[in-house]
């Protein structure tokens, strides 16, 4: 199995009721980090959960660096292994991570949750905020009247007044609101009834964060 066999079915089969629910987006390859590194799946709802697939033909040279920021920014993590690494992946992440096994079965996978994932203590708000474009943030604190000049201060500098006028719940809706809001952006996907992923169809925001 290769990573897009076990992406898409996981897709259709694990994630389809997210799929289905109208207050939760779906995102693949979301940059981390400004990019360092990238979370395969993101499911956004009121809570953030991360998957990361490493299929057979995957090697382990980059996981350490990715549970890094995997663990500043998701409440939950999963990772997703084929048979290759069923057995051995316990030892490379760490114990508050979940497992959940992809078994192919003739031409279909099944997935088995081999370790449920528990809540992460370790999520840092600035690394939630970086999710967030500079006019993003901008528009946020303007909004909030949190700061003067705030246009002349540094991306960085921003994040840390974001986090100090939101609390994390405010952070992750907004995060939610930005990211339906944006224009040629990589829109998450919704699952129709007949088991096929489609375009999704467009969202209006009717709250704020």
């Amino acid at each position: 199995m290769n990573d897009s066999e076990i992406r898409n079915t996981f897709h259709q089969k694990h994630l389809r009721h997210q799929h289905a629910h109208k207050d939760t987006i779906i995102i693949e390859e979301l940059g981390l980090n400004h990019g360092k590194n990238r979370a395969d799946i993101a499911v956004l709802n009121g809570r953030f959960i991360g998957y990361e697939i490493k299929s057979d033909n995957d090697s382990l040279h980059r996981l350490e660096d990715q549970i890094k920021s995997y663990n500043t920014i998701f409440d939950k993590a999963y990772i997703v292994v084929g048979d290759r690494y069923s057995r051995i992946i316990h030892n490379d992440i760490p114990p508050w991570w979940g497992i959940i096994t992809a078994l192919k079965n003739k031409d279909d996978i099944e997935f088995n949750i081999s370790r449920d994932a528990q809540m992460n203590k370790f999520v840092k708000p600035v690394s939630i905020a970086r999710l967030l474009w500079r006019n993003e943030v901008l528009e946020i604190l303007e909004q909030k009247q949190a700061c003067s000049n705030i246009r002349k201060q540094s991306r960085e500098i921003l994040y840390h007044h974001l986090i100090d006028a939101l609390n994390i719940s405010e952070l992750r809706k907004a995060v939610k609101y930005f990211m339906r809001k944006r224009i040629n952006w990589r829109y998450p996907k919704r699952l129709l009834q007949d088991d096929d992923l489609s375009p999704r169809l467009p969202i209006t925001c009717d709250s704020e964060f």
